[in-house]
């Protein structure tokens, strides 16, 4: 049974071309299923000859390379592939130097027909003869690539996408003796199209720096005896991670990551697994406790034994859901293609009907009217071109991403934009996302007869020689606070708090757990929240709240969302109460306590009942349907959001999190602000208003000049001016996106 093959598909930088591949692999003999991701640049195929299917990709797209993926190897060697590229290529200077030629070329001619220099007419027809021959090799060098992807459409049949209008628009324009348009409309549509191609390019590097997901060396003991408290000099060995064995002991220094599955082998240790979990917290575990690949271990050196390889760890599961995923994901059609298929066959139909029929009928005979209707057909056949729309419409998407980047959002291409602009719903997970993803001293409470500095005194005290989190929260909030620390001894007690003797005086602080264990009495146990209780000499004197702060522009975001009918939702990974205090600052619904699958799941389905045909079974023919489809989003910023974000329609990221989200990210916020995310849908929402007026714009004089070619009004010179004119105006407008 053949299994579903992974490719990577580099140079693939256009949408339609994606579009393209998809269609024709499905139509191919022998393929069972397919799926090209633009967005990853990724080929998943299910067939019986890949070696077809290769050379079918090949001949559509000579310059796509296919390279064969196989696990996280290859996901690791693809990363070390993406080098930063240049925006000054050969391909950029070969197009300004055709646009200065075709410049001077204007110049000189426009001298020829000013100047008071009496030329003969030898002279005169010899120097335009050399200047047509200028156009023409411009033409030549300008629409090579057009000329060959032209040709390997009609090759499969699609007689009408962009690069065969450029091309019927261009050749058109030199028989009616227009050479200067011909050149000029197909310089304007390389330089759309390099442009484009750029900014694909940039936002796929940006994104796609993607970092091993395990330690390329694990560190594997020989001695199983070695006492804990030299584990830090231990003998090891270092192997690569890909070898490590069910049943080998390895050691995992403090601030390294568990490399695979693995149970705990000394008696207790912290974890953060807030790529994993989504949980601020670090986590304890006891021995024989599981611990998953992706945990980072806190404090010290631990002994860990590997339960599975890694193929069968918790990140390569996320991995598998990212990748099944990112196939369930609808990619907007590119505009032109959709375009032309319907309305430049009509158009063509109309001009050739014009040319041969009405001469038939006209009075003096088919070969005396000839001339006239083949000339009224040309007309129509030049302004027929969707030149504005095929050039413009890019340009605008591409200065809607230009306006992005500069406002700290990275846009992976234009069919997020447009996402970006019809949201309808978004999902947010709670930490580093709607807050700071840092701890902090949030309220104070004191029995009677203490003051709160005199609280928050102690707390730091006892805290001065830890480097948990927690105790690095209360130092920051102590550190206005003038006091010297005299600590005699310190004592840590993983999962429960310390206990130290400052100036003589024992304190004791952390959670519930340490009070019972020293039999310090205290009022209720039942507080909710991250607490850090604190007694000195056995005098129970009060608690702090941890919290894990709300960002400052999150109330305005969210308040902004609701006004502009964008419900916002928040999915978390942390515990109930947490999730609870930020639903009701922010007002919004939650899930708390969501693992990563969970989390997918419960999104999928938000999606799914979000959708405007949620009744049907095929849910994939939203993308084709011709009712306005409503846009789930998805913000988050931890390895654990990585698979919810490939599930949504537009899924965006702060640089900050983890590289595998931001890797399947759609939208990347740099500046790890909230407000960029309200500026992205402001700049999406304006940049489509654009490429509508200019859809608007073009079709609506192209109409005119249609309808006045027909009638014999308009000649083909009006009919150029009113292409190029319309397409000029077209790019004017669509330069606005990037002042978005």
């Amino acid at each position: 049974m053949n299994s579903m093959q992974q490719y990577r598909l580099e140079n693939l930088d256009c949408a339609n071309c994606a579009n393209k591949l998809q269609r024709a692999l499905e139509s191919c003999e022998g393929v069972e299923q397919v799926s090209v991701d633009f967005a990853q640049e990724r080929l998943s195929i299910k067939c019986d000859d890949i070696q077809k299917a290769q050379k079918l990709i090949t001949t559509l797209e000579p310059d796509v390379r296919i390279v064969p993926l196989s696990g996280a190897q290859s996901q690791q060697e693809q990363a070390g592939q993406h080098q930063r590229s240049s925006i000054f290529t050969r391909e950029l200077f070969v197009l300004l130097g055709l646009i200065v030629a075709f410049l001077l070329s204007l110049v000189i001619e426009s001298l020829l027909s000013a100047t008071d220099l009496a030329l003969d007419s030898k002279a005169e027809s010899s120097a335009h003869v050399w200047l047509l021959a200028v156009h023409i090799i411009i033409y030549l060098i300008a629409a090579r690539e057009v000329f060959k992807r032209a040709v390997a459409s009609v090759r499969q049949r699609e007689f009408f996408d962009e690069n065969v209008l450029m091309l019927v628009a261009s050749i058109a324009a030199f028989l009616i003796g227009a050479s200067e348009e011909a050149v000029g409309i197909m310089l304007f549509f390389s330089a759309g199209e390099y442009l484009q191609n750029i900014s694909v390019r940039r936002g796929r590097e940006s994104l796609n720096a993607l970092a091993s997901f395990t330690p390329d060396l694990a560190h594997k003991l020989q001695d199983s005896g070695i006492d804990s408290a030299a584990l830090d000099s231990a003998s090891h060995v270092d192997i690569p991670a890909s070898q490590i064995l069910p049943g080998d002991l390895l050691l995992v220094f403090a601030g390294e990551s568990v490399p695979v599955d693995c149970e705990l082998c000394d008696e207790i240790a912290s974890f953060d697994t807030s790529a994993l979990s989504g949980e601020s917290l670090p986590v304890s575990a006891q021995m024989g406790e599981e611990i998953l690949a992706g945990s980072i271990a806190l404090d010290r050196a631990i002994r860990v034994r590997a339960r599975r390889p890694y193929e069968q760890s918790q990140i390569a599961k996320i991995t598998n859901l990212i990748q099944s995923a990112t196939t369930k994901k609808a990619y907007t059609e590119n505009f032109i293609t959709s375009f032309a298929r319907h309305y430049t066959p009509v158009v063509f139909a109309i001009a050739l009907f014009i040319a041969f029929v009405p001469p038939m009928f006209a009075a003096g005979g088919f070969s005396a009217n000839l001339y006239e209707w083949v000339y009224r057909a040309l007309v129509v056949l030049m302004v027929s071109c969707p030149c504005a729309l095929v050039i413009s419409v890019p340009l605008g998407y591409f200065g809607g991403i230009v306006a992005s980047s500069r406002a700290h959002i990275l846009v992976k291409g234009s069919n997020y934009l447009e996402a970006l602009s019809q949201l309808d719903t978004i999902a947010f997970d709670k930490t580093g996302t709607l807050t700071k993803g840092v701890f902090k001293v949030t309220q104070i409470v004191p029995e009677p007869g203490v003051s709160e500095k005199e609280l928050l005194g102690f707390a730091a005290c006892a805290q001065n020689l830890s480097t948990h989190p927690i105790a690095q929260s209360i130092k920051n909030a102590y550190q206005n606070l003038a006091h010297t620390h005299h600590i005699s001894e310190f004592e840590e007690f993983s999962g429960l708090g310390v206990r130290a003797v400052c100036d003589n005086k024992e304190i004791i602080a952390g959670n519930d757990k340490i009070l019972h264990k020293f039999a310090i009495p205290h009022g209720t146990c039942d507080i909710q929240g991250t607490i850090v209780h604190i007694s000195v000499d056995k005098r129970y004197l009060g608690y702090l709240i941890i919290a894990d702060e709300l960002k400052p522009e999150a109330p305005g975001v969210i308040e902004w969302l609701k006004r502009s009918q964008i419900t916002p939702i928040m999915l978390s990974g942390d515990g109930e109460y947490p999730c609870k205090l930020v639903g009701k600052k922010l007002g919004i619904a939650y899930q708390s306590q969501l693992l990563p699958q969970d989390k997918a799941q419960y999104f999928a389905a938000l999606k799914a009942t979000n959708l405007p045909n949620h009744n049907k079974k095929d849910r994939d023919a939203e993308s084709s349907s011709n009712t306005k489809a409503r846009k789930v989003g998805f913000v988050g910023d931890g390895l654990n959001d990585a698979p919810t974000l490939a599930l949504a329609d537009v899924g965006i990221a702060f640089a900050s999190g983890s590289d595998l989200s931001c890797q399947h990210a759609d939208v990347i916020i740099l500046n790890n602000s909230l407000e960029s995310l309200q500026r992205a849908i402001i700049i999406a929402k304006k940049t489509k208003r654009i490429i509508y007026e200019n859809i608007a714009l073009a079709l609506g004089i192209k109409a005119v000049f249609i309808v006045l070619g027909i009638v014999g009004v308009a000649s083909i010179w009006e009919a150029v001016f009113g292409d190029v004119g319309v397409a000029l105006l077209a790019l004017a407008n669509a330069m606005r996106t990037m002042r978005a």
